[in-house]
This record gives C-alpha cells, sequence and structure tokens, in this order.
C-alpha cells in the first residue's frame, strides 16, 4: 500500500531573509503592563503600518520572522528590552526605528534599531540592571535588609511555575546592589513620598531567572522587610556582564 501524499502549501515558497535587525525598546509608564503576548501582537501589526518587508515562515501558518529575547515580566517597566527581525529587503535602521516607533502607542517606544552582528542576541543577555523605589521605606531601613541578603551565602525562595512550586538560590545571582535616597530633582515632583528608597542592582541571568520579585521575596524573609506599597521595578538596562566593574554593557554595540 502506497503511503499517503504528503500535503504541500500552496503557492511560492517565502521570500527569503537577507537582512537581520536588531530592536531595542522601552516599556513606560502605564504600558508596563501590557504582557508578552499583548506586546508581540502590538509588534506585529506596527510592523504593517509602518510597511517594514518582513520575511516569513514556510508552511501553512506562515508567521514573521521575530525572535523575542528575555522579556521582562508584566507590571516591570524597562529601557532595555529587545528584539530581532528578519527582512527581505535591505533597509535602514534608523528609518525602520522612526516608522516603528510612530507606529507604536506612546509607552511602548522604539529605542534603538541596528544590523544584527554576528552571533546570537539571546546569549549576550547575561545580565540586568534593576532600579526598586520603594516608596515609605527610609533609607536605613532598606540598606540594612539588602546588607543582611548580602552577608548570605544562599538565600532560597520558593515561586510557583508552570510545572509546580520550585525552590531556588537567589543570592547567587545578585553581582551587586546599592541602597541611596531619591534625587532631589524626583523627589520635588507633586505627589512624591517623603520617604523613598533607591535599590540598584545588577542581577546574573540564571535558569531558572531570578525576578526582581524573588528578590523582594528575599528581603521579607530574611529581614522582615514588607513596603507599605508595592515597590516600582524598572530595568535600567541589559547585556553581556563585565565582572571586572560589575557593570552590564551594550549588547548591540
Amino acid at each position: 500500500m502506497a503511503p499517503p501524499r504528503q500535503r504541500v502549501p500552496e503557492g511560492p515558497a517565502p521570500d527569503p531573509a537577507v537582512q537581520k535587525l536588531r530592536v531595542r525598546y522601552a516599556k513606560r509608564g502605564r504600558l508596563r503592563f501590557t504582557s508578552s503576548r499583548d506586546f508581540q501582537r502590538a509588534l506585529e501589526r506596527a510592523l504593517r503600518r509602518a510597511d517594514v518587508p518582513m520575511a516569513f515562515s514556510a508552511g501553512f501558518h506562515p508567521h514573521p520572522k521575530i525572535s523575542y529575547a528575555n522579556a521582562a515580566a508584566t507590571g516591570t517597566a524597562s529601557e532595555a528590552e529587545y528584539v530581532e527581525l528578519q527582512v527581505t529587503q535591505r533597509v535602514d535602521p534608523e528609518s525602520v526605528r522612526v516608522a516603528l516607533d510612530e507606529a507604536l502607542p506612546p509607552g511602548i517606544d522604539i529605542v534603538q534599531v541596528v544590523e544584527a552582528g554576528p552571533g546570537s542576541l539571546a546569549d549576550r543577555l547575561e545580565a540586568s540592571e534593576w532600579r526598586v523605589e520603594f516608596t515609605g521605606v527610609p533609607v536605613p531601613v532598606l540598606r540594612a535588609a539588602v546588607d543582611l541578603l548580602l552577608e548570605r551565602d544562599r538565600s532560597e525562595v520558593t515561586r510557583m511555575t508552570k510545572s509546580g512550586p520550585r525552590t531556588f538560590d537567589v543570592r547567587a545571582a545578585i553581582v551587586s546592589a546599592e541602597v541611596s535616597e531619591m534625587s532631589h530633582a524626583v523627589a520635588a515632583n507633586p505627589g512624591t513620598a517623603s520617604d523613598c528608597a533607591i535599590l540598584r542592582m545588577v542581577v546574573r541571568h540564571t535558569t531558572p531567572a531570578v525576578r526582581p520579585d524573588d528578590i523582594l521575596t528575599a528581603l521579607r524573609e530574611t529581614a522582615d522587610l514588607v513596603p507599605p506599597r508595592p515597590p516600582l521595578v524598572t530595568r535600567l538596562a541589559q547585556g553581556p556582564l563585565d565582572t571586572a566593574t560589575a557593570r552590564v554593557t551594550d549588547p548591540l554595540a
């Protein structure tokens, strides 16, 4: 008996990709509450409106060739999110940045577009720098809590994952952590509380990923730190980790 014929999509094969672009974008203000899926839908619509000549996969359900890398959690603001696009015609990256930024809603802002260099973008995202604003928490209180956490060799937390609860160490992922007070310029804005401590930290990307929420859980369990309101978390940078200086460098350089 002859094997059944394999179905083949009708029509010509999709045009090949001739250029790869790396895009840095920011999630600001209320748009930090968009989920990864929300952003993906918004980006695909914006690419069509901006007339970017996207490359598509083959098969019965072709989709644009977009690679998403290490997106921040819903509710987290970010100045350094990244995607990679493949296009079928060579384009000017700056023109794509302008057109794509205009096609997206304010709060999802295209910061930079460059032609991709060799290697994998995901492999270059080794660590993140985070800024966490603790409104209503005095600087000495936060500093004492962070010092207690840094003094420990391990600090395990448990987080619910798709496969059930998972316990892991967050202390090993913290490369550096520094506490300061809010600047006078920011504190002068109306509605800003007088007590607002700032935690800036560099966190190494691990498996499972250690999120700022995990570190907040560790601070609560280690030092009984319970902020009166949820802290505002912003990713300032992500990229290669310079271990000599404990700084996150530019992945698009």
